[in-house]
């Protein structure tokens, strides 16, 4: 199965009404936003900028043929969960102070942070304009099921902001926030193409039991890559995680093992919550701490983790009634999850 052409599929059917959406926006949100997807540089010229990699998109496309339905029906879907998933990067990239995003600066640091949230907003607003403006029941659904998946992706970043003023988090409490900050919204994806299609709610429900243990399986390898990903692939800083002090689930699981590496580990981090000069740390300083990490088996655990979560996703497919080759691509995207670099 090739899942580059999986993936390209979703973005070429996307990105037209995804940039007419985008080109509904009062001036200078347009080009923020133009800039924020990669459409533009910094100076408002063209650019082909890494979009990202689109597996929501592609998710929303193909669900649309669980039904049997062309796969042009699931573009509304695809677009207001891209939409959607882009407001979140806005305000997360200012929350979290990250500078970098797909390998260039951030849209708050290059337009300021009141463009990033008033650009984030209109997404939002965006998103839900698109689905609506079809005027149909399935579109309603559709749309409650995007604002459902919305309100715990926003619930999700809150919890991820408190956990990191926290000396400890638990494993449990993690997942329950990766799954509303990542497996919400790859939820919706998985299923907004198949509602728009006429799927019944139980069949949705399904699909986004798929997508949900697909984005829990998707953040765990974003946790690995967090801290031990290479910057050329991500195109964020060394160790970003460890920068941010994030309760990712490779810092918590490791915390939570005992043993000699995970006291230490324990010492070090709590001794970094006071301090207001980590950002500054060497890049000796933070390799030590990735190190009790991985000694303590956080990057284990949680590499077993998003192949736990993977097989749990899979598994779920079995109750959708689907043709063999849709079935097939929803398992190489899945396969995509946990085996990517960026």
């Amino acid at each position: 199965m090739d899942v580059t052409a999986l993936l390209e599929r979703g973005r070429t059917l996307a990105t037209p009404v995804l940039r007419a959406a985008i080109d509904r926006l009062a001036p200078p949100m347009d080009t923020v936003a133009a800039y924020h997807f990669g459409w533009i540089d910094a100076q408002g010229r063209p650019a082909a900028g890494d979009g990202g990699k689109a597996v929501r998109p592609a998710l929303a496309v193909l669900s649309a043929e669980v039904m049997s339905a062309a796969p042009e029906t699931g573009i509304p879907g695809a677009v207001a969960v891209e939409l959607v998933h882009n407001f979140s990067l806005l305000h997360d990239d200012l929350m979290d102070g990250d500078e970098q995003r797909r390998h260039r600066d951030t849209v708050w640091k290059v337009h300021g942070p009141a463009q990033a949230i008033l650009v984030g907003d209109a997404l939002f607003a965006l998103a839900n304009e698109v689905l609506l403006e079809l005027g149909t029941v399935e579109a309603g659904r559709a749309t409650r099921r995007l604002t459902t998946a919305t309100r715990a992706l926003i619930d999700g970043q809150a919890q991820d902001i408190s956990y990191e003023h926290r000396d400890r988090v638990t494993v449990e409490e993690c997942l329950e926030m990766e799954g509303n900050k990542t497996g919400a919204l790859l939820a919706c994806a998985s299923s907004i193409g198949a509602v728009l299609g006429g799927a019944d709610d139980r069949t949705a429900d399904t699909l986004e039991k798929y997508g949900y243990h697909l984005g829990l399986a998707f953040q765990a390898v974003d946790d690995l890559l967090g801290i031990w990903g290479d910057p050329v692939s991500t195109g964020k800083q060394t160790w970003s995680d460890l920068r941010q002090r994030k309760k990712s689930l490779p810092v918590v699981a490791a915390l939570a093992a005992g043993g000699p590496a995970s006291e230490r580990l324990g010492e070090i981090l709590a001794a970094d919550a006071k301090s207001s000069d980590v950002e500054n740390f060497s890049e000796e300083e933070f390799a030590a701490r990735a190190a009790l990490i991985e000694e303590a088996g956080g990057r284990e655990w949680t590499a077993d983790e998003a192949r736990r979560q993977h097989t749990i996703a899979i598994e779920a497919l079995d109750a959708v009634d689907m043709p063999d080759r849709v079935r097939e691509q929803f398992t190489a995207l899945a396969d995509f999850v946990v085996v990517r670099k960026r």
